[in-house]
């Protein structure tokens, strides 16, 4: 299988989908440097995108043709101002024209260019795209696949294509609960021993503190920032209010004492159970607004692992310092490669429970172990949290990841500490199901799902509630 490190399941990104917005943002950026290579590059006459599948169903509400017009012009998900997008994607439609990679300018019309072809499907995988170009006379594509997450591999490309050398490989989580009892490590530890074959230890704190402080930024915009959200929906912000509630004027300047504030107020069950849902929700408004999250493991997901590490931090008793927060988000990482190794991280592929279930299950396992508890409950744990996702479907109304995403992200959070507790209090040994027996039970599932409940707008809610709106 695939070698995967923390920093392939944990990525900076743009929202509001890994697999249809970040996935082709990295297609065109793939594409766009393959094309560089060729030695008349400065002859392209033009480019065609078709998307196939859940990326033509459902492409306009995430933003499909966004990421790939800002991929193209050589922008890049985890650096560029966000800010911009507007006005970039703005000035490429009313001008007709683009420049690729900043360098060369063609004519581009984005509503001829970018083809949804939506009865159409390729055989790999349901988000495929094909960009196609001609050189001198000559026609030039490629088809790339986004399988979720933010992953993306080409057409006949070989995805096991690490050479690295793992001390302590695992492609099972039997595989790890070996290696920890054979050892007396923890999860966090021999995580840490392999993230070294790919990096050096200065490197890899460097990236999980940026992991985590982007999350941060993202909690805090989210907390802060009001209006409707993007798409056509309608959606009010509701994170907005529900902090200006909580936080109930306890003063703070920015983003670095905001969380020592939040310390100081009720910790009472109620009003814990507001913060964590406050958390998640602000995250997921931020990601549909096409702002800056971090897949964890999905864009659809990334509230859940943010809002139950804030729970940790502000709620539980104890201090928590950036080795706690490295340690949580190491762990949560590790937890998430065995979903995408022996199942998916694709919506597109295994409906919903692909997305939150996952996030959900990564998060249990990661707060079990910081609390600590052992390797057995943390399996336990992540366990417990996807059985109870099982067959959860995906349909987004108007294809946009808003409802019911946003609210999923805080019953996936709630669900993580819940499953974390019982964990806790349980003694593994007695257990009847195995975190590996659940993967694979979730990946039967998704192949049994009926392909209108997996990220095509085609059923579920996405067919029973009536909207309105021009964008999708």
């Amino acid at each position: 299988m695939e070698k995967i490190s923390v920093f392939d399941m944990l990525k900076i990104g743009v929202g509001p989908s890994s697999s249809h917005t970040l996935g082709p943002w990295r297609a065109a950026q793939r594409w766009l440097s393959e094309l560089q290579a060729n030695p008349h590059f400065d002859k392209i006459e033009g480019i065609k995108i078709y998307l196939y599948g859940s990326l033509a169903l459902t492409g306009k509400g995430h933003h499909t043709d966004t990421a790939i017009m800002l991929g193209l012009s050589g922008e890049d998900p985890e650096t560029m101002d966000i800010s911009e997008i507007t006005n970039k994607i703005e000035k490429i439609r009313t001008s007709k024209r683009m420049k690729l990679w900043g360098e060369k300018t063609i004519s581009f019309i984005p509503d001829e260019d970018i083809i949804f072809l939506q009865n159409k499907t390729l055989p790999f995988h349901a988000n495929a795209l094909q960009f196609s170009t001609t050189i001198k006379g000559q026609k030039v594509k490629s088809i790339y696949y986004s399988i979720g997450g933010g992953f993306v591999v080409k057409d006949g490309e070989d995805t096991v294509k690490q050479k690295v050398k793992l001390p302590f490989p695992c492609n099972h989580a039997s595989d790890l609960l070996q290696h920890c009892q054979k050892n007396k490590i923890s999860i966090s530890e021999m995580v840490w021993q392999n993230e070294l074959a790919w990096r050096d230890e200065s490197q890899i704190k460097f990236k999980l503190i940026r992991i985590w402080e982007t999350m941060r930024e993202s909690l805090y915009r989210g907390c802060h920032s009001q209006g409707i959200l993007p798409g056509g929906l309608e959606v009010k912000r509701r994170a907005y209010d529900l902090h200006h509630k909580l936080i109930k004027g306890h003063p703070y300047q920015g983003v670095e004492d905001w969380i020592p504030a939040i310390k100081k107020g009720d910790h009472s069950f109620q009003e814990i159970l507001k913060w964590i849902s406050c958390f998640a929700m602000a995250v997921n408004e931020e990601n549909a607004s096409l702002g800056r999250v971090v897949t964890a493991p999905t864009n659809g997901s990334a509230g859940v692992i943010p809002a139950v590490l804030m729970y940790y931090i502000c709620f539980c008793d104890q201090e928590v310092d950036n080795n706690q927060i490295m340690k949580f988000l190491m762990v949560a990482g590790e937890l998430g490669s065995f979903f995408k190794k022996g199942a998916t991280i694709s919506a597109a592929m295994g409906g919903c429970q692909a997305e939150i279930g996952v996030s959900s299950a990564m998060a249990a396992g990661a707060l079990t172990e910081c609390l600590g508890s052992t390797v057995e409950q943390s399996l336990m744990a992540t366990e417990i949290a996807m059985e109870h996702h099982l067959g959860m479907t995906c349909d987004p109304i108007g294809g946009l990841v808003q409802i019911p995403c946003i609210e999923r992200n805080s019953m996936g959070a709630v669900k993580a500490i819940t499953a974390c507790k019982i964990a806790m209090e349980s003694d593994p040994a007695y257990a009847k199901v195995s975190l590996d027996r659940v993967i694979e039970t979730m990946w039967d599932t998704a192949k049994d799902m009926n392909k209108k409940y997996k990220e095509t707008s085609l059923g579920g809610l996405a067919t029973h509630v009536p909207v309105n709106h021009p964008e999708c």
